[in-house]
């Protein structure tokens, strides 16, 4: 790629001075990251924002998706209070006020992504459309109708995904919502949409799903995979299936959407199985199919820089202009928060030290979490992708219904699955299906990052009775797996020999 990029540069005029050490272009936890590392370095650096400082996440993602589920997860406590020894109630569901704690929420988050914290920081915000001219200048459309041009050493593309919307037939036409529209759209809404179709059976998907089944609406998923979260082991995502469907979400994969319409007022979906067609009424539609990056209006292709799927970038985040990068959704190969964050710093670095030393971005131990309930959190290689690539390895699981604090808690529910380097205790991979899954499997991400095995996790004194002891005990059942039986049948006749 180097001679590549000696060739695509070698075409421009490169400036003798520049305005900036770095522009950052997009908002969002890749580009705020950047942002904050160029300023920590003393670099002269400048983030632009065309919409909300905070991106996906702060605004359309994480952060409410996560506020509606606690709600979601109150009501179906209150639901089930049975369960615990107490009266069970059936929630009243004032849903605008739902949706205002969770804009609440937002708001209160908000400052940590602001103009005036990054401002504060050292950094210069300019809100308005970037567009490059040529390798060392950036255009910016100021939101106040003006026009600014900036030249500098380095560029990071930040620009985040936007939810992808299939070409389905009347789709456009219907009012279909999105995870970044519903926010708004239903905001004022009193109560939970009746007939709620949610199209796609990802983590988005799945999480949106369950949420407004537990706040009372008539779930409709559709999904044309065989099984829901594809991208986990079978085991895992059925568990999640189970939960869905106990809670109301009518499940229907290996069910193709093919149109929408309306007739007489009523919206409808029709969906295709084993070559028959069928129609179900809804009163609205979330589609949730997963996101495509931001790659369009920001002037790469005029440079020469691919932009199929992802911005095409080197292990360095490098484009094909060596000092133009991109960080986040929007240079892949994984569309999450922590993953933008954790590229942002390779991207800094790289754009403002990478003719003295470059560093190669790693995704050699990379973690996620969906959060239904249970939620599914997973690290490194899952059953599926083993087998798949014919990675020798062992599997030790644990059953969470097993142990004391879950029980105690009624969360008796879920395992921990590790795949280890046979006869080894090097972790190749976990998955944990649980309460508090995403927290759970740090303790895995930590020792995969710095080498440690099971015998490390066995070894830690574990605070009892603690959903983290489910790790200690899948530690302690891959020991008792690989105990030596000659060195037991001797340690035997010695305790006999012991007794005389």
């Amino acid at each position: 790629m180097k001679e590549n990029q000696r060739l695509a540069q070698s075409t421009w005029t490169r400036p003798k001075r520049f305005d900036r050490n770095l522009i950052v272009i997009g908002a969002g936890s890749a580009g705020l990251v950047s942002a904050y590392i160029a300023a920590a370095a003393k670099a002269k650096v400048t983030l632009v924002e065309a919409h909300k400082m905070g991106g996906d996440c702060l605004n359309f993602g994480c952060v409410p998706s996560k506020a509606l589920i606690r709600s979601a997860k109150v009501a179906h406590q209150m639901r089930h209070a049975d369960d615990y020894g107490l009266e069970a109630v059936e929630p009243k569901v004032p849903f605008s006020a739902v949706m205002e704690r969770i804009h609440k929420v937002i708001a209160e988050i908000e400052p940590h992504d602001s103009v005036e914290r990054y401002t504060s920081l050292g950094v210069e915000v300019l809100k308005g459309y970037a567009k490059l001219i040529d390798p060392w200048t950036v255009e910016i459309t100021l939101s106040d109708g003006g026009t600014q041009r900036l030249t500098t050493r380095a560029i990071i593309i930040a620009t985040g995904a936007q939810p992808f919307v299939p070409p389905i037939t009347g789709l456009a036409e219907i009012g279909y919502l999105t995870s970044d529209t519903m926010w708004e759209r239903l905001r004022d809404r009193p109560a939970v949409p009746q007939r709620l179709v949610v199209l796609g059976g990802g983590p988005i998907g799945c999480e949106l799903a369950q949420s407004f089944a537990r706040l009372g609406s008539e779930v409709t998923q559709i999904e044309m995979a065989p099984r829901l979260m594809m991208r986990e082991d079978e085991d895992a995502a059925r568990f999640v299936e189970a939960s869905m469907k106990a809670d109301g979400v009518k499940v229907l994969t290996n069910h193709k959407a093919v149109a929408c319409g309306v007739d007489a007022g009523e919206k409808w979906i029709e969906v295709e199985k084993d070559g028959g067609n069928f129609r179900i009424g809804f009163d609205e539609i979330i589609v949730a199919v997963g996101r495509a990056p931001r790659l369009k209006g920001f002037g790469l292709e005029d440079l020469g820089i691919k932009v199929d799927r992802v911005v095409e970038t080197n292990d360095y985040l490098q484009t094909l202009h060596p000092n133009i990068l991109a960080a986040g959704d929007v240079a892949g190969p994984y569309q999450f928060t922590h993953v933008a964050g954790h590229q942002a710093w390779f991207a800094a670095i790289n754009a403002l030290f990478g003719d003295i030393k470059r560093f190669k971005a790693d995704y050699s131990v990379i973690p996620w979490a969906t959060f239904t309930d249970p939620e599914v959190a997973r690290v490194g290689l899952s059953e599926a992708e083993a087998k798949e690539k014919q990675i020798p390895h062992e599997v030790t699981r644990f059953d969470i219904d097993d142990l004391d604090r879950a029980i105690a808690d009624g969360a008796a529910c879920g395992f921990v699955k590790v795949l280890t380097v046979p006869g080894k205790d090097k972790i190749l991979g976990a998955t944990i299906v649980g309460q508090h899954a995403g927290d759970l499997l740090a303790e895995f991400v930590f020792a995969m990052k710095h080498g440690h095995g099971l015998g490390k996790i066995l070894g830690t004194i574990h605070i009892y009775p603690t959903l983290a002891e489910a790790n200690k005990m899948v530690a302690g059942q891959w020991r008792r797996n690989h105990i030596n039986g000659f060195l037991l049948s001797l340690l035997e006749r010695f305790q006999t020999w012991r007794r005389g």
